[in-house]
């Protein structure tokens, strides 16, 4: 379902790649309510960083999965959805 989620953020404009989009929005919209997606093979660090800010998180299946059913042309660790 997360997967499915992304793909119609995508569509809205309403999805941030990557780690360090997902950092500087939560920091910068406390009070905005999003969701963030984190794929099974993420790196430890990501995840570390993740919990270290407080950010909750799903995860969902692997890079490669995830880039193919998205379509992206690169993979992604983490997405977050405004």
């Amino acid at each position: 379902m997360s997967v499915k989620e992304i793909l119609e953020g995508i569509k809205k404009g309403n999805v941030l790649f990557g780690i360090k989009e997902t950092l500087r929005f939560s920091k910068k919209s406390k009070k905005a309510k999003y969701k963030v997606f984190v794929v099974q093979d993420a790196r430890e660090d990501t995840l570390k960083k993740l919990e270290e800010n407080k950010i909750d998180f799903s995860k969902i299946k692997n890079k490669e999965d995830v880039a193919k059913e998205l379509n992206l042309g690169f993979e992604c660790e983490t997405f977050l959805i405004k």
